[in-house]
C-alpha cells in the first residue's frame, strides 16, 4: 500500500506519460467522487498568458491580511510540489499531501486514469473544501474552457493578457487562444482583463455578452497613474486608492496588481468586507519566488521564469532600463515546446555571455541545438547541459561587480533555486 509523501508523489508524477489532455469529463468524474468539493468555497479564477500568479499571489495575500482564510493554487512548483497548494500563504504540508492523494487516488483507480494536473487540481480542491478556506484563488493551468480548473463557479474572473502559446492545443491564432482563454467567463460572474489588442478584447467582449457578464478593462474602466517615486495610485470604477506599493518589482507587476484590484472592487460590491488598510499591506506583502526574484545581491542573482516570448521582453526591458548596469552573464534553459528561437533572439541581445543549459523535465530542449541558433546571433555560447553544474560554473566566473541571471523556463529556475537553496553558494 502507498503510504509515504513521496511515493504518493511518484504515483503522481507517473501521470504525466499521459501528456495533456483537455476536457473537462475526467476532473468532473473526479468532483462528483468527492462531493463536488469546488461548490463548498468562494473563487476568483484567473487565465491568461502571463501575470496569472502574480495577480493570485496579489489577491491571496490581500484577502489574508483582510482576515479571510485563503487557499491558493498555481502551477508549476518551483521546488517542492507543495507550492501549488497553499494555505494564507503557507504550502500544504507533506503529511497532508499523502491524505489527500490517497483519497483521489481511490476515485481515478475505479476509471480511466486522469491526468498529473487533473489529479493535482482534484487534490487542491478536496484539501481547501476540507480546510473550509473562505475564498480560493485559481490559475489555470492551460487555456480556459477545457482546463481541469474550469469546474469552478467564481465569483469574478481575471484573463490577464494574451499571446501566442501552446497552439498545438489552443490555437494558432491569437482570436482562438483568446476564446479558449474566454471561456472561464461564467454567467453574472464580472469579467476584470488586461488585453488590449483590438481583435482579443473582441472575443473577450462578445464572451462576456453571452454570458451576461459586465466586462472591465484595463486602461477604461480601471487606470492605473505612477507616482513620483515607487508608489501608484488606482483609478477603478467606484474607488480610487493612491500611493500604492507592491512587493513585486517590474512595472508589468504595477498592471497585474490593477487587475487584482479590480477584482477586489467587484467582489467589494458583492459585499466583501475588506479594509483599506488589508488592500495596503497585502499588496507590500506580496511574495512570489521566481519572478524578477533579486535571490542575491552579493553575488547578484536574479531569477525569473519567462517562459515565453512576451514574458522575455518584459525580463529584457526590467534589464535595460538601467537596474542592472553590469555584465551580465545568462544561464538558460528552455522547454522545447516553447517558441526558443524569439525567445534566445532577445535574450542574446542584453546578455553579455550566455551559458544554456536544461532543467530536470522531459520537454526541456537539447541545449547544443539552442546554442547552434545562438551562434548565428553572433553569440559565442557556453553549454553545460547539467544545470547544477552551469549555475556553479556562472557564479565562479562572474566578479564580484557582475550580475547573473537564470532564466527561460520556471522549471529551469525551480531547478537552480534548489541548487542555491541548498547551497547558499554556489553549486
Amino acid at each position: 500500500m502507498i503510504s509515504s509523501v513521496d511515493d504518493h508523489l511518484s504515483a503522481l508524477y507517473r501521470l504525466r506519460r499521459f501528456g495533456i489532455k483537455l476536457g473537462l469529463a475526467s476532473i468532473s468524474r473526479l468532483m462528483r467522487g468527492l462531493g463536488n468539493p469546488q461548490d463548498r468555497f468562494s473563487s476568483i479564477h484567473i487565465a491568461g498568458t502571463n501575470g496569472k500568479g502574480s495577480i493570485a499571489a496579489f489577491l491571496s495575500s490581500v484577502l489574508s491580511h483582510g482576515g479571510y482564510k485563503v487557499g491558493l493554487y498555481t502551477s508549476p512548483h518551483l521546488v517542492r510540489f507543495n507550492e501549488r497548494i497553499q494555505i494564507n500563504g503557507s504550502p500544504i504540508s507533506n503529511k497532508d499531501v499523502a491524505r489527500v492523494a490517497e483519497v483521489v487516488r481511490r476515485i481515478y483507480t475505479q476509471g480511466e486514469p486522469p491526468t498529473f494536473f487533473e489529479c493535482a487540481t482534484a487534490m487542491a480542491f478536496h484539501y481547501f473544501a476540507s480546510q473550509r478556506v473562505d475564498w480560493a484563488v485559481i490559475e489555470t493551468g492551460m487555456g480556459g474552457q477545457y482546463d481541469a480548473t474550469n469546474v469552478l463557479r467564481p465569483e469574478v474572473t481575471i484573463i490577464s493578457n494574451i499571446s501566442m502559446e501552446h497552439q498545438e492545443y489552443l490555437g494558432n491564432t491569437l482570436a482562438k487562444i483568446a476564446r479558449e482563454k474566454a471561456g472561464i467567463i461564467k454567467k453574472g460572474a464580472g469579467v476584470v482583463t488586461g488585453a488590449r489588442q483590438k481583435n482579443i478584447l473582441q472575443v473577450i467582449e462578445r464572451a462576456a455578452a453571452e454570458k451576461g457578464s459586465p466586462l472591465y478593462r484595463l486602461g477604461k474602466e480601471i487606470r492605473v497613474r505612477k507616482d513620483n517615486g515607487e508608489t501608484f495610485t488606482y483609478l477603478g470604477m467606484n474607488h480610487q486608492w493612491p500611493e500604492i506599493k507592491i512587493g513585486l518589482i517590474g512595472d508589468h507587476q504595477v498592471a497585474n496588481a490593477a487587475l487584482a484590484l479590480g477584482a477586489l472592487e467587484l467582489l467589494l460590491e458583492k459585499g466583501l468586507h475588506l479594509t483599506d488598510e488589508a488592500i495596503y499591506s497585502g499588496l507590500v506583502a506580496t511574495r512570489w519566488p521566481g519572478r524578477l526574484e533579486v535571490f542575491s545581491k552579493e553575488p547578484f542573482i536574479l531569477l525569473d521564469g519567462a517562459h515565453n516570448p512576451s514574458a522575455v521582453r518584459t525580463l529584457k526591458k526590467f534589464l535595460e532600463n538601467g537596474t542592472i548596469s553590469r555584465r551580465l552573464t545568462m544561464v538558460v534553459g528552455i522547454l522545447e515546446d516553447k517558441a526558443w528561437k524569439p525567445m534566445l533572439r532577445e535574450l542574446s541581445s542584453v546578455a553579455d555571455r550566455m551559458i544554456l543549459t536544461r532543467p530536470q523535465y522531459e520537454r526541456a530542449a537539447d541545449p547544443h541545438e539552442l546554442a547552434s541558433f545562438v551562434r548565428h546571433l553572433k553569440q559565442d555560447p557556453v553549454v553545460i547541459p547539467h544545470l547544477p553544474d552551469a549555475v556553479s560554473f556562472a557564479l565562479k566566473e562572474a566578479s564580484t561587480s557582475d550580475a547573473v541571471c537564470i532564466t527561460g523556463s520556471l522549471y529551469t529556475v525551480g531547478d537552480a533555486r534548489a541548487c542555491l537553496e541548498n547551497t547558499h553558494a554556489p553549486c
